[in-house]
């Protein structure tokens, strides 16, 4: 599933074909993703310019002068495809700009999502209206962890993938920061003390900030929208590892959490 990094990099793929364009064109080659496409897109789109792109957690957002928004998901296989030299029946939503360029909304298990939602209303939509802070802005601090952690008894690895905590946080890259902070993923997020903290809010935002530098992690689907592939996987210290040497030498080890894997060093995170 594309995570934070992923979005990212697909955000700043398609900034360079869609900002400050018209779209000339939409097609939609089904009625639905996981849910129906907005009975109103294509209109709404067709003509419209893109006045910017952003992202928010795992979304991606295209804004556009007609004071709305088109909100996508990539769900667990979706990608953007840009100029496809052929077409592909996976190609659920086609966007052409007055320059000619092509975009396409590839998703082969239809787990991704498109909504237009106004602008203004953004913030309190109901997929981003509880959402935490996002983990490279300056709202993710020390001090914001350790007031959401209090008293909690819950595994910090657990604590982290909670989108009202901390927006955007998947599996890989929470395994990844707390092996870079030092701490055990099945820590009680209560018992973290405020240097432990210190610690882990920048090694979360450097494993992101790595990643979408290396243009994200492909294992299965993913690809760039230029085609090509994410390649911070050869960067991964314990994720995918198991039984693999930690730099240490120790084993790296797994164990389920909350029915997803978990990775890490026994000897490296206390």
């Amino acid at each position: 599933m594309p995570e934070l990094p992923e979005v990212e990099t697909t955000v700043r793929g398609l900034a360079r074909f869609l900002e400050g364009e018209r779209i000339a064109r939409v097609q939609l080659n089904r009625a639905d993703l996981r849910r129906p496409f907005p009975p109103d897109l294509v209109q709404s789109l067709t003509g419209a310019k893109v006045t910017g792109m952003g992202r928010r957690a795992k979304y991606g957002l295209v804004h556009t002068d007609r004071e709305q928004t088109m909100v996508f998901h990539l769900g667990m296989s979706g990608r953007w495809r840009i100029e496809p030299e052929t077409p592909d029946r996976h190609d659920h939503l086609v966007l052409e700009t007055g320059s000619g360029h092509v975009l396409a909304l590839n998703d082969a298990r239809r787990f991704g999502s498109v909504d237009l939602v106004p602008t203004s209303d953004l913030a309190s939509w109901g997929p981003f209206a509880s959402l935490g802070p996002e983990p490279l802005g300056e709202e993710l601090t020390p001090r914001h962890l350790h007031a959401a952690f209090a008293g909690r008894t819950a595994p910090v690895k657990q604590m982290l993938l909670d989108q009202t905590v901390v927006a955007g946080l998947g599996n890989i890259y929470v395994c990844e920061a707390l092996f870079r902070a030092g701490i055990r993923p099945d820590k009680a997020a209560a018992g973290l003390s405020l240097p432990a903290l210190k610690r882990l809010v920048p090694a979360i935002q450097e494993v992101l900030g790595e990643s979408i530098a290396a243009g994200g992690s492909t294992i299965r689907d993913y690809a760039q929208p230029n085609g090509e592939l994410g390649y911070f996987a050869a960067s991964w210290n314990v994720y995918g590892r198991e039984g693999k040497p930690c730099a240490c030498g120790a084993p790296v080890l797994r164990f389920v959490q909350g029915g997803r894997s978990t990775f890490w060093c026994r000897k490296c995170q206390k």
